[in-house]
C-alpha cells in the first residue's frame, strides 16, 4: 500500500479540506514531509489514517438531537422530488407531503409503489400550475438542477431565468406563497459561473418576496449518513415572517460504511440480498488487488500505468478511481451509477460494486422502500437521491421554524 499521499489525496481520503490539513500541518496535528524525489509536501499515509480513526471514532456518544414534535399538521408540496429520498425525511420529521412532483416515469412510479395515498404529479413542471395550493402549503421544497442563467442588466429577475429549472421553482414558490421555502442542490452551485448563479438565485427569490439566508453546505456524515456527501440547503423565509430560521445541528457522531450494511444503530438486521451490476473480467482482476480503503495508487506501477492509460501522468490524487471501501469509514458520494472508472465504489472484501440494496442502505432509505426500473434505473435514482436521514434532520429544522410561526399568528 503506498506510504505516502500528497495534500489533494489526504484531503479526499479524509474528506477534509485542503486547508484544514495545512491548517492541522501549521498546528502540529499532521506534519507534512518532503518527498526526495520531487520535494512536495505529503503526508505519512498511517499518521492521515489514525488522525482519520479519531475524526470517526465508534466511541464517541451522540449528545446531539434536532427531533422536534409538530404542534400542528404541516404541509409540504415537493417539485424534482425523484425516487424520495427528501420526501421520506420530511414525512419522518412529521410533515405531510400534499403533492410530488417528478418528470422520470421509473421515479414516479417509485413514489407510488411505495406511498399509494401519496399526490404524485408525472411530468415537465413547466406543464402544471400549483395555485390550488395558495396560501394552503407551509413549504415547498426542491432540488432543481443546476443551470447557468443568460443576464439582462445588473439584476437577475424571475423573467431573466425562464427557460431554467430554478425558474420553474420560484415560479411555484410564488404561486404558492409558503412561509419558508427550501432549495436543494450539489455543492458545486456555491462557484458555478463564479458564484454568479447562485447571486441570480437569491435575487430573483427576493424579487418574489423571500429573504435568504447565508447559504451553507451541510455534510451528510453530520446527519446519520455513513456517507462523505455534500449538499447546499438555500432557504428562503416569507419577508412578512420576522422570525430567525436555525439549519440542523450537526451529529458528533459519525457512521461507517459498517453501520450502513450490518446490524447495528443504523439498521436493525443485515442488509437484504438482491442484485447488483459487476464489473467484467479485466477490471475485477484489477480490483482484486486493491486493499480495502486502497485505490489505483495502491497497484502495482506496471497495472497502474496501464489501467490509468494518459491519465496516470496527470495530476490530482483521483482517489475515486479503483477505490475499494473499507468497513470502519463512511462511504464516498454514491453515483447513478456504481461501477463507472472514475467512481468505483467497490465493496470492502467481494470485488464487485454494490448492489442495489446496498446503495440504497448507505442512502440511509428503508429497506422496504421498492425500486421501479431496470436495475440501471434504480441505481441512478438512488445515487441522485438526497439521503433520507439528512432530509428528516432537514425536515426537524421547518418543523422548529413553523411551530415558532404559528405560535405568533395566535391570538394573544
Amino acid at each position: 500500500m503506498k506510504e505516502y499521499l500528497s495534500l489533494s489525496e489526504a484531503s479526499e481520503l479524509i474528506g477534509k479540506s485542503k486547508e484544514t490539513l495545512r491548517r492541522w500541518d501549521r498546528e502540529g496535528k499532521l506534519t507534512a514531509v518532503r518527498e526526495p524525489m520531487s520535494n512536495y509536501r505529503v503526508y505519512k499515509r498511517e499518521q492521515v489514517e489514525a488522525l482519520f480513526a479519531d475524526f470517526f471514532s465508534y466511541e464517541v456518544e451522540d449528545i446531539v438531537s434536532n427531533y422536534v414534535e409538530p404542534h400542528h399538521e404541516y404541509t409540504v408540496l415537493e417539485l424534482f422530488a425523484g425516487a424520495g429520498g427528501l420526501a421520506i425525511g420530511l414525512e419522518k420529521s412529521g410533515l405531510k407531503c400534499v403533492a410530488l412532483n417528478e418528470i422520470d416515469k421509473w421515479a414516479c412510479q417509485t413514489l407510488r409503489k411505495n406511498r399509494p395515498n401519496w399526490k404524485v404529479l408525472e411530468g415537465d413542471i413547466k406543464d402544471f400550475e400549483f395555485t390550488e395550493y395558495h396560501n394552503s402549503v407551509d413549504v415547498v421544497t426542491g432540488g432543481f438542477p443546476c443551470q447557468a442563467f443568460s443576464y439582462a442588466g445588473k439584476k437577475l429577475g424571475l423573467a431573466d431565468a425562464r427557460g431554467t429549472l430554478f425558474y420553474e421553482f420560484a415560479r411555484v414558490v410564488k404561486e404558492v406563497n409558503p412561509p419558508i421555502c427550501i432549495g436543494e442542490n450539489v455543492r458545486g452551485l456555491l462557484s458555478h459561473d463564479n458564484g454568479k448563479t447562485l447571486q441570480g438565485m437569491i435575487s430573483i427569490l427576493d424579487e418574489i418576496g423571500y429573504n435568504v439566508l447565508p447559504v451553507q453546505v451541510l455534510k451528510a456524515i453530520n446527519y446519520k449518513v455513513p456517507q462523505k456527501r455534500e449538499r447546499i440547503i438555500l432557504v428562503g423565509i416569507r419577508k412578512d415572517i420576522d422570525l430567525k430560521y436555525e439549519y440542523p445541528k450537526p451529529h458528533n457522531k459519525i457512521y461507517n460504511l459498517k453501520d450502513a450494511l450490518k446490524k447495528g444503530e443504523l439498521y436493525d438486521t443485515n442488509v437484504p440480498m438482491s442484485s447488483g451490476a459487476k464489473y467484467p473480467q479485466s477490471k475485477k482482476a484489477v480490483l482484486d488487488l486493491v486493499p480495502q480503503k486502497g485505490y489505483w495508487r495502491d497497484l502495482p506501477l506496471e497495472i497502474q500505468k496501464e489501467f490509468m492509460g494518459e491519465s496516470f501522468y496527470l495530476g490530482g490524487g483521483k482517489t475515486g478511481i479503483a477505490r475499494r471501501i473499507g468497513w470502519n469509514e463512511p462511504c464516498l458520494t454514491l453515483t447513478c451509477s456504481p461501477a463507472q472508472k472514475q467512481t468505483e465504489r467497490c465493496h470492502p472484501e467481494e470485488t464487485r460494486p454494490f448492489t442495489v440494496r446496498e446503495y440504497a442502505r448507505i442512502q440511509t432509505f428503508p429497506d422496504d422502500w421498492a425500486f421501479e426500473g431496470s436495475m440501471a434505473q434504480q441505481y441512478k435514482q438512488i445515487g441522485n437521491a438526497v439521503p433520507v436521514n439528512l432530509g428528516k434532520e432537514v425536515g426537524y429544522s421547518i418543523v422548529k421554524f413553523l411551530n415558532q410561526y404559528y405560535n405568533l399568528l395566535k391570538p394573544r
